[in-house]
């Protein structure tokens, strides 16, 4: 059994529900460009952001709050599977969120979950007798097609 990981928000023209319920990593996305990263197992948030610790921050989703300040996951502490986590500019860190930001926030959690999910899919659909192709990518690897997202340089090329 997995843990569940929800975000909900409403408006007049309805509600937005993102829901990973069978969820055993950790959804870790960048708030500036939606990029997903995903984790098997728990990880440091100073890990995560270790070159880039005072420029950025990493924040529980479920602990971001209309008109209050976005706490930060101290360095030191693990990011739990089933959680979602984003990585926020530290200039987000001293002022308190808005509605308007929290739900552009869940819209790219929404679509970065959505193509997470039709990646896996399209992956467990592919036959076994179909041969991976794998290149290389400058240490990174392209996997039938799909381009693994690199946070540290990401995270770089932000700062």
């Amino acid at each position: 059994m997995g843990t569940c990981a929800s975000v909900q928000y409403s408006t007049n023209r309805g509600t937005l529900l993102i829901t990973n319920a069978s969820s055993t990593t950790v959804m870790l996305i960048n708030s500036i460009d939606g990029k997903l990263q995903e984790f098997r197992q728990p990880i440091k948030a100073g890990n995560v952001i270790s070159d880039h610790q005072n420029t950025f921050f990493i924040c529980n989703a479920e602990e971001m709050y209309v008109n209050c300040y976005v706490p930060h996951v101290p360095g030191d502490e693990d990011l739990q599977p089933g959680q979602i986590y984003f990585i926020m500019p530290i200039s987000k860190l001293y002022r308190p969120i808005t509605l308007q930001e929290l739900c552009l926030l869940a819209i790219k959690a929404s679509s970065a979950i959505e193509k997470s999910a039709e990646m896996k899919k399209m992956n467990r659909t592919t036959s076994f007798k179909q041969v991976s192709r794998t290149t290389s990518l400058g240490g990174r690897r392209k996997r039938n097609g799909n381009q693994k997202v690199d946070f540290q340089l990401a995270l770089k090329q932000l700062a």
